[in-house]
């Protein structure tokens, strides 16, 4: 049982946070030697996990890490705030940024891109964003960070700068920054006319920052701003920006989809559930089911357009519209049991996410194939691609031992202990899905001759640079699924289960 949280003003909160802000300058001062310049990310990686982890043993023993920077107005300020639930975003990005930098130097080197300082420096922008997103302590202080995310992946995006890249990257922009405007902004305005405040609730879950007096009406009104504004959740049907961003090279594909920008869009909504409305009056209203439902249409029917995909990059795009959902929709549960199930996924989505987008990434730079039906017998030339690539397909299925199982067994669970089968025949069922689209392409690998014309003798893996990080985060998969509590501990921490 995790101990009451108390409030511990530190300055040592703002070390990642200065950390993520330095690197991309120094990439860019180190633009004209390549190896500093990527060794950078390496640097900032290591110090800024870190930096996280040293903050790890006070959230754990029921410590709220604050920084306050600058007040504009009453209840509306910048100001930091670590917690369990911030420690769980905040260290899967600073770890997994690691991984990604050895992946981008393989990547990037072999197909000789373009604008590659450029790519590092956006890309390190982007984690900057992460971290000031999950060290958010007020609405205000999210949001920056939010845009942040939104304006630096746009060149990313748009890397290849030709038609198809530029209409993706129009077609994100116009999503997220639209959404945000059009539906954030009011949100926070009726928030703070309601309650006076900006500044989250981070020492109780059930009650969140609404005064017992507050209108129901208005409140359901703040609320649906909050989840629509919030597009990068990629509930449908705010959902589409995502696919389109797959024009993006693969390791940015994994950025979005894993580590910086879908996660910090789950994040934000989970934060805005359970810091600003509390589980009492989201379970008041009513509102907790309505999200919960509309979550479990976006995992089913995602899933379902998934298994219609042949090009293995949209498969994976719209296997993570179905996947963040998952996330949404324990939350939305609001039971103990369903909230840890999608807390937890935040973390286990990540890793197995990221090990399929580098696997789909190391295909392409070893065989330049996109298409599914091409890869028959790929398996048999890079066994440890495609074995990676397997582990983390179980763990989007939800097979033991690998971590998206716990998730999923949270979830199911959470949803038989509120009675709502309906919400649990969707999850039943999205596994089927899954196992659907994913199992197939693994099948096609190993156990298919290559198709009539092609020649394999030349194929073989991509550089070690590539492949080790895809089988370390597929063994990392494996190893949280047999050892979930390490995430479990700040989710406990969090909300004082």
């Amino acid at each position: 049982m995790a101990v009451a949280a108390h409030t511990v003003e530190s300055a040592r909160v703002l070390a990642p946070i200065i950390i993520t802000f330095l690197a991309p300058f120094a990439v860019w001062l180190l633009r004209k030697n390549q190896d500093l310049r990527e060794g950078v990310s390496f640097a900032a990686a290591a110090m800024a996990f870190a930096a996280v982890v040293s903050m790890v043993p006070g959230v754990l023993d029921g410590v709220v890490w604050t920084y306050h920077v600058v007040t504009f107005f009453p209840g509306v300020s910048i100001t930091f705030a670590v917690d369990g639930l911030s420690c769980i975003f905040a260290i899967v990005a600073t770890f997994l940024w690691f991984f990604a930098t050895s992946y981008n130097i393989g990547y990037m080197r072999s197909l000789k891109e373009h604008a590659q300082t450029r790519y590092y420096f956006c890309f390190a922008v982007a984690i900057f964003g992460a971290v000031g997103v999950a060290f958010s302590g007020t609405i205000v202080t999210l949001y920056l960070f939010y845009e942040v995310i939104t304006v630096f992946t746009y060149p990313l995006v748009a890397h290849h700068q030709d038609a198809e890249g530029y209409h993706g990257a129009r077609k994100y922009l116009v999503y997220l920054m639209g959404t945000s405007k059009l539906f954030l902004l009011p949100a926070m305005i009726l928030t703070y006319v309601q309650c006076g405040t900006l500044d989250f609730n981070l020492s109780n879950i059930g009650q969140g920052m609404f005064p017992p007096g507050a209108d129901p009406t208005l409140v359901t009104i703040t609320y649906f701003l909050f989840i629509f504004g919030l597009a990068k959740a990629a509930i449908m049907p705010l959902h589409n920006w995502l696919p389109s961003a797959m024009v993006a090279p693969t390791p940015v594909s994994a950025l979005l989809h894993a580590v910086a920008v879908v996660k910090a869009g789950v994040f934000s909504v989970s934060r805005i559930m359970l810091s600003c409305f509390g589980v009492d009056l989201l379970s008041h209203l009513g509102l907790g089911l309505i999200t919960a439902y509309l979550a479990a249409f976006t995992i089913v029917v995602a899933s379902i357009i998934a298994l219609t995909k042949t090009d293995l990059k949209a498969r994976l795009a719209y296997s993570t519209v179905s996947q963040l959902s998952y996330i949404i929709i324990g939350v939305a549960m609001l039971s103990p049991l369903a909230i840890k199930g999608g807390l937890l996924h935040i973390a286990h989505h990540a890793f197995a996410k990221i090990t399929l987008f580098f696997a789909a990434g190391a295909i392409y730079v070893a065989t330049h194939l996109r298409e599914i039906p091409l890869m028959d017998g790929l398996g048999r030339k890079m066994p440890f691609t495609f074995g990676a690539f397997a582990v983390a397909a179980l763990s989007m299925v939800g097979v033991p031992p690998v971590c998206g199982f716990v998730s999923k067994w949270y979830l199911v669970n959470g949803a038989v202990s509120i009675h709502q089968y309906i919400l649990l025949i969707a999850l039943l069922a999205s596994t089927l899905l899954n196992a659907g689209y994913f199992v197939p392409v693994v099948y096609r690998a190993f156990f298919r001759p290559p198709v009539a014309g092609m020649d394999h003798s030349q194929y073989r893996e991509a550089p070690m640079v590539m492949v080790v990080p895809l089988c370390l985060t597929a063994l990392i998969s494996v190893l949280l699924g047999l050892y979930p509590q390490f995430f479990l501990s700040f989710i406990n921490a969090f909300g004082k289960f």
